[in-house]
This record gives C-alpha cells, structure tokens and sequence, in this order.
C-alpha cells in the first residue's frame, strides 16, 4: 500500500462536471445540498458499520 489511491478518469470527469453544477448553485441552494450531502455520507457510515459487524460476527443479520 505504497502508492496512494489514484481517480479513474472517469471519477475525475464526474468530479469535474459536479464542480460546474456546484458553481451554477446559488449560495442557499449550495448550502442545502452540503446539508444533504453530509446527511448521507453519515447514513454511508452507518450501513459500513452495520454490516461490518454482520460480517464479523458481532451482530445479527441486516434489518434494513
């Protein structure tokens, strides 16, 4: 695990393209996808965690 990760072109033509939207938004709208945004990278965060300990033994099966 030397090399660092490294974005697909792809990922980087997608980051590329949000960049243009997120500066076509205005200050509020911009503000409220953030919100949203952080809201589901914590529910991300949640489910890794969650079937991390399904996976692992310590817990009892997915109740999604």
């Amino acid at each position: 695990m030397d090399r660092p990760i490294e974005l697909s072109l792809e990922q980087q033509f997608s980051i590329r393209s949000f960049e243009t939207q997120v500066q076509r938004m205005s200050h509020e709208q911009a503000q409220d996808f953030l919100v949203k945004l952080y809201e589901q990278m914590m529910l991300r965060e949640a489910m890794y965690k969650h079937f991390l300990k399904y996976q692992w033994g310590l817990e009892a099966g997915p109740n999604l």
